[in-house]
């Protein structure tokens, strides 16, 4: 009777035994040996991307670098134009205007307007051909000696379309002596354009508030 009883036991065990095997595997599931550690349930399934840096050519805002002679009311508005068009820096924009100023200069006096593509806009053009065929399309003998000074006096952004303004003195050696003019030029361009070019979209004297580049300046 006793060994009956052993036998019991130990079947009862063995079922005890095989009944918390089940209850671990259904709980636990089964090993395969490929299973993330401990802990990688709390990693991102993605890895955080860290923040953009800014590029290198475009300053933090409050530390742009305004040429000498520009006017500190005019930081907000370049500071906008920096923040929506990334390498923007007004001194270079002024070298850039400066070349322009002389190349265009010569282009009308020379009488031949094939240079200035994609320098000036179609009326820009338009006015500066109409000009020379008023004077009978003949070259004029002025030179530009030096461009004096060259200032942003105006920044506008129209949609996203930069405008700025530059004035420039220049003295002009001409065949009845040497004058110096005071010009307003606007120059254009798309932000964040991959083309860095400035078009010429406007020009002004502040002699006679007409359009500039005259036969001679006064």
């Amino acid at each position: 009777m006793s060994d009956d009883s052993a036998w019991i036991e130990i079947v009862l065990l063995a079922m005890l035994a095989a009944f918390i095997g089940l209850r671990l595997v259904s709980v636990l599931g089964k090993r395969t040996g490929q299973e993330r550690p401990i802990g990688d349930n709390f990693r991102p399934a993605a890895e955080v991307q860290s923040p953009q840096r800014r590029e290198a050519d475009r300053p933090p805002r409050g530390r742009l670098v305004l040429p000498a002679g520009t006017d500190p009311a005019l930081l907000p508005a370049l500071e906008d134009i920096a923040g929506a068009d990334a390498g923007f820096a007004p001194a270079k924009f002024l070298d850039g205007a400066r070349s322009a100023y002389g190349m265009i200069l010569g282009a009308f006096w020379a009488g031949n307007l094939e240079p200035l593509h994609g320098l000036a806009a179609d009326d820009v053009q338009d006015n500066l051909a109409a000009a020379i065929e008023a004077r009978g399309g003949h070259k004029l003998g002025n030179r530009l000696v030096a461009i004096d000074d060259a200032t942003i006096s105006a920044a506008d952004m129209i949609g996203n379309m930069i405008e700025l303004t530059v004035r420039f003195t220049a003295r002009v050696a001409a065949p009845d002596g040497e004058t110096t003019s005071h010009d307003l030029w606007t120059f254009s361009r798309l932000a964040g354009n991959a083309d860095p070019a400035w078009v010429l979209i406007a020009t002004d004297n502040e002699a006679d508030s007409g359009d500039m580049l005259p036969d001679h300046t006064d």
